[in-house]
């Protein structure tokens, strides 16, 4: 399809946003929504999703309603577009009841034409029926996963969304995730448009983004470890359980860092005190549970790191997802054990929904098992997943530093008959210690220590044999059995390695390395060209500026923006709208301030 004026929508980009040119897929998107198609549109974090529904419903000026899952998500589009001159309403819990009454005023007397909500106050009767009244030109449903029942982070009030095409058949529908399987994708067409609708499919790859695993020992000084060297870099780092969020956050706080805590146990102003914080401050590392990240646009977001492997290949990807929005190098970390899969699976088999969901997420489980076991470039692991396929990518651990491959039927062997011979019911680390001939009660108690495959494998490290376990978990020579609390059992794989009839080859432990982050090649062009102290001159106005509108920092300008200042020098109001990121807003709002920054540096040089 070709719009036609693709000049208007240029120009309109430029004036209102600031960009001189749309990214991959952004134009193709808008055209399909400006030609009232049905659309869902499946992009990685960072790709640009916002602008894809903005813009049209600042172009066509029909009535627009978002759907948007967070409170905090609404408030920060909100702020950007209201920098940018745009006029807005939102309503949510956040605000007193007279401000969203005057907010409603302003959507219901054209002053305003976009209209951002929860899903859970469009789904009540009262808003559906003043909405019914107006000609609502287009539902938008942003992070739209959330309605599908096959969807990492599903949402109940979320799928009371699918009555919407029957409540208002006239009107079109514009969903937009970062992550979606073919199985999520389905139930999301299906649910908003009777799968009736355009879908995109933007590439799923993000090379700036360096992936690591590591064994989980010693998770705190691991930690310290990796820290260290980046104290002055802001991050994540997610952990499973509320109690492991504090005393990770604690431990770094008493190791000199910027840590907060954040969990769904905290109260809900505590939470958005903490993400204002996480937003506004340079330099901060963000301890927390899954109840923090969606829709975090902090684009300077340096590494995220996994202290417990995640439920699916889906989250971890949309997690991950929120380091290097700038398009700069970031790095990600997963620390994982047997222990996690067990827990993981435990959740699994413990939680809601029908056998034939339970089934899915195992699967789901076990390609990201497999992601972190491969011994091949993680990448291809990963974006294989997604049905894409890239080259080798050399910027994660096992390209940079390829792990040795080797015949470990041996031990395999001994693990495998071990596991038969007390039984099929204990767990790796009883496992291990009979191999390994320890003298533990519990092995004294149930007359282990008399068996002929004790000690046997007295040789090899714990190390070692957890790996060579975990890598027998993922290759599906062993199962975890739930019901009888975490044991190892045999499967037919399993028993062929045992009886000699297929070999085992497993990755060799090897000593973790510091750093797999290359620099991006957006990150090393401007390593050369910019000056240094301009750009923290100009990032401190930005923060002065931020904090006097109570808004992220990002929302003034980005780091991409200020970069370019600092590189190319501009002082005046042309060569402020030749840099990209700066509209006609912000160039009334901002230019004086920043010009003046940039002027006593040109003074200094004459």
């Amino acid at each position: 399809m070709t719009f036609e004026n693709e000049d208007g929508l240029k120009k309109l980009l430029k004036q209102t946003f600031g960009y001189s040119s749309f990214r991959p897929g952004q134009l193709e998107i808008i055209e399909a929504i400006l030609g009232k198609q049905n659309v869902l549109a499946v992009m990685p974090t960072g790709a640009g999703k916002s602008l894809c529904y903005q813009l049209p419903a600042i172009y066509s000026n029909q009535k627009t309603v978002i759907v948007s899952p967070l409170v905090a998500l609404i408030d920060d589009q909100a702020a950007s577009l209201s920098q940018l001159g745009v006029q807005l309403s939102k309503i949510h819990s956040g605000l007193s009841r007279d401000e969203n009454i005057k907010e409603w005023k302003r959507f219901a007397s054209h002053e305003s034409n976009i209209l951002y909500l929860s899903p859970e106050r469009l789904m009540q009767p009262k808003m559906i029926e003043t909405l019914q009244r107006f000609s609502i030109g287009l539902f938008v449903v942003d992070e739209a996963h959330c309605i599908s029942k096959w969807g990492a982070d599903f949402r109940p009030d979320y799928e009371e969304l699918a009555k919407l095409k029957i409540l208002f058949p006239d009107t079109k529908f514009a969903a937009f995730t970062a992550t979606a399987d073919k199985a999520t994708r389905k139930d999301i067409a299906d649910k908003l448009t009777n799968e009736n609708c355009l879908v995109f499919l933007a590439g799923f790859d993000r090379p700036n983004l360096s992936l690591r695993v590591a064994p989980k020992q010693n998770l705190k000084n691991s930690l310290l470890d990796f820290l260290s060297s980046r104290r002055k870099k802001s991050g994540i780092i997610y952990c499973l359980s509320r109690k492991e969020t504090e005393q990770i956050s604690s431990f770094l706080i008493s190791n000199g860092f910027n840590a907060i805590t954040y969990h769904a146990g905290k109260t809900a102003e505590y939470r958005r005190d903490a993400q204002n914080r996480f937003m506004t401050e340079d330099v901060v590392v963000m301890v927390a549970t899954i109840a923090f990240g969606m829709g975090i646009d902090k684009p300077d977001i340096r590494y995220v790191i996994h202290a417990n492997m995640p439920g699916s290949v889906e989250s971890f990807y949309q997690e991950i997802g929120r380091a290097g929005r700038d398009g700069a190098a970031a790095e990600t970390l997963m620390f994982f054990n047997l222990q996690d899969i067990i827990s993981r699976q435990r959740m699994i088999f413990e939680g809601k929904g029908s056998e034939q969901h339970k089934l899915l997420e195992y699967k789901r489980l076990e390609a990201l098992i497999g992601y972190c076991e491969t011994s091949t470039c993680r990448r291809l692991a990963l974006l294989s997943y997604f049905d894409e396929t890239v080259s080798s990518c050399g910027n994660c651990d096992n390209c940079i530093q390829p792990p040795k491959v080797e015949d470990y039927s041996d031990v395999a062997k001994q693990l495998i008959a071990a596991i038969k011979e007390t039984g099929q019911y204990f767990g790796g680390s009883h496992i291990i210690d009979v191999v390994r001939g320890s003298k533990t009660e519990k092995i004294k108690s149930r007359a282990h220590n008399s068996l002929q495959i004790f000690g046997v494998a007295i040789a090899q490290s714990k190390q070692v044999l957890q790996s060579i376990i975990r890598q027998l978990v993922a290759g599906n020579a062993l199962r975890v059995n739930l019901e009888k609390f975490g044991a190892l059992e045999i499967t037919g794989r399993g028993t062929r390695i045992l009886e000699g009839n297929e070999k085992f080859l497993a990755k060799t432990t090897i000593k973790t390395i510091p750093s797999t982050a290359k620099e991006s090649s957006i990150a090393s062009s401007w390593k050369f060209q910019t000056n240094p102290e301009v750009f923290a001159e100009l990032k401190k106005v930005r923060l002065t500026l931020a904090r006097e509108r109570s808004v992220p920092a990002f929302v003034v300008f980005s780091d991409k923006t200020l970069l370019q200042m600092a590189k190319d020098m501009p002082t005046t109001q042309q060569q402020f709208l030749a840099i990209n990121g700066v509209g006609r807003t912000k160039l009334e709002e901002f230019y004086n301030q920043f010009q003046e920054v940039i002027t006593k540096f040109k003074d200094r040089k004459i």
